[in-house]
């Protein structure tokens, strides 16, 4: 019998015939042209080794000086610093990446090198600078400062009633103040409420390709794996005995303590003799440690669903199941209770539920993972759960946060509030602050309520706005990025109980997920412009919007 042709199917007939027209398409570059591409990646590292040496140079000199006036370890901080600020300034692409991933870290390198109070700034050192040529960037070739536009509205108004309350609250104290200094708490205490906000134009030219977010991404789920190992070594080493217990007495015993520190961050508190265990992990306190882990687990989330390589996905699960390790073993009643509900608040708004093919896998695995460490665990897990219920019935957070509110309209003082900076933690070197445990509270007793007002707009316009433009995306993986990031801000934008968007890295994580959902737009746009996407096409408004952000200048400093 003579054998028959099968006919190849459609699919594959397509699919051949758009390799072939992509194949076609690609443009082929010159030998000329790759002389020239390599000619100008030389030049610009020679520009780069050029301007390091000077600025290392001049450090090392001055800190020599500073050595020999004062002491070596001063010499060495001032040294480090001006080398931190000037290479900041000069590469601020870089800047912006090391501020992000030294951010987690910052704790451990504080205490490692002395826990000096100027190191706690060490940060801020390498993001204002890059910050400044931003700025300057935009003011030079006349591009947006603020993004997106929705937001200059709101955040105009807001600044306008804060430099109200630093000028007449802050500044009529400081006319009668006595060993404090009235505005600077102000200032720190503005920088504390929208201080990071332009990260978002940051992200806004420092994204500008897919390549550029997958990287970004892929390292944050890296580094939070790396943060949870070293979490996870400090109790081991605490359950081992290689690190001694909190010691004192009385209320010595519930108290966090820079003397009972192990092996990385700060402040810890280990009594085993009364089950009570609250791990810093990498940061200098347990309460930044919780909101680490909370916070992390969005980010976890987006790598572990929607990235394109396989591999990578497996790692974001990895990170998942380390966060939800160390929300057990650290003894963070917060992060035990909104690591597993942002979990399922991810899966709900994300439609991860609606893809069994995706989810059913990871949800098995992960769950296969924490039963084999609660089995193997019991008393860890038992005690996490028993100290959040009995911290729940003996102080109800609904009750509690009314209490707060109550509070705070009752201390009232005229119609500006108390003054910016007045119960922020991290201004009390400046002068005399009260503890609010509440962030709205907070808000409500620094500025009165209609700076609560004011500012609880202002992150309304950035919630629709993340809302909107993450609905615009067409590619299911971008979209899937911009939906965990928009539930982020939006988790937080509202959350009621403690002041998360007070204190690392919550208040760089939430402008950080703003400005990566703000851009994912337009790099869809590249893509299905570029016909490797999902192949839709581009609609009249989003060719314009395409051809608007073509013609934005990209980011080179100088």
């Amino acid at each position: 019998m003579p054998k028959t042709k099968v006919k190849p199917k459609s699919q594959s007939k397509k699919k051949q015939k758009a390799q072939a027209t992509a194949a076609a398409t690609e443009p082929q570059l010159s030998k000329k042209e790759l002389r020239r591409i390599a000619r100008a990646k030389a030049k610009d590292r020679q520009q780069v080794i050029a301007a390091i040496i000077p600025i290392l140079l001049a450090s090392v000199v001055l800190g020599a000086i500073i050595s020999s006036v004062a002491e070596p370890k001063l010499g060495i901080a001032g040294g480090a610093a001006i080398a931190c600020l000037a290479l900041s300034y000069r590469f601020p692409r870089y800047a912006i990446y090391g501020f992000i991933f030294y951010l987690p870290l910052s704790g451990t390198v504080t205490y490692a090198l002395g826990g000096s109070a100027v190191l706690t700034l060490a940060k801020d050192a390498i993001f204002f600078p890059a910050l400044l040529t931003v700025i300057l960037f935009c003011l030079k070739y006349k591009q947006p400062l603020v993004q997106p536009p929705e937001l200059r509205l709101p955040l105009i108004i807001f600044m306008t009633y804060s430099m109200a309350v630093l000028l007449f609250v802050n500044g009529s104290q400081q006319l009668s103040s006595s060993g404090e200094q009235p505005i600077l708490l102000g200032i720190l205490g503005l920088k504390a409420l929208v201080g990071y906000l332009l990260l978002i134009t940051c992200i806004h030219y420092l994204i500008r390709t897919k390549e550029n977010l997958y990287f970004l991404l892929r390292t944050q789920a890296v580094l939070i794996i790396i943060c949870c190992i070293l979490g996870f070594i400090q109790y081991m080493m605490l359950k081992s005995g290689s690190c001694p217990p909190t010691q004192g007495e009385g209320d010595e015993l519930f108290k966090a303590s820079l003397e009972s520190r192990c092996f990385v961050g700060g402040a810890l508190l280990y009594s085993p003799q009364f089950g009570v265990i609250r791990l810093p992990g990498t940061f200098v306190a347990p309460w930044q440690w919780g909101w680490f882990l909370i916070s992390s687990t969005f980010f976890a989330f987006g790598t572990a669903f929607n990235d394109r390589s396989i591999i990578w996905r497996g790692i974001g699960i990895l990170a998942m199941v380390m966060v939800g390790v160390m929300a057990v073993v650290s003894g963070q009643r917060i992060a035990l209770a909104l690591v597993p509900a942002s979990v399922v608040l991810l899966l709900l708004m994300t439609g991860q539920l609606l893809q069994p093919k995706r989810f059913l896998p990871i949800a098995v695995g992960l769950a296969g993972i924490l039963v084999f460490l609660a089995i193997q665990y019991p008393e860890v897990l038992s005690g996490s759960i028993d100290s959040f219920v009995s911290r729940w019935n003996a102080a109800p957070p609904t009750d509690f946060i009314t209490h707060q509110l109550d509070w705070a309209m009752k201390e009232q003082r005229g119609f500006l509030g108390r003054g910016l900076g007045r119960a922020t933690n991290a201004a009390r070197i400046f002068g005399k602050t009260v503890l609010v445990e509440t962030y709205h509270s907070k808000v409500l007793y620094e500025m009165a309520p209609l700076g609560l007002i004011l500012l609880l707009s202002l992150f309304t316009v950035l919630v629709i706005t993340t809302f909107k433009a993450y609905r615009s995306i067409k590619d299911p993986n971008l979209r899937g990025y911009g939906a965990a990031m928009f539930t982020f801000v939006l988790f937080i934008s509202y959350f009621p109980y403690y002041y998360p968007l007070d204190v690392d890295p919550v208040n760089v994580y939430y402008w950080l997920a703003a400005g990566i959902a703000l851009k994912l737009p337009d790099l869809d746009r590249q893509e299905r412009a570029n016909n490797t996407g999902t192949g839709k096409k581009l609609t009249k408004k989003e060719l314009k919007q395409l051809q608007k952000s073509q013609k934005s200048i990209e980011f080179r400093w100088p």
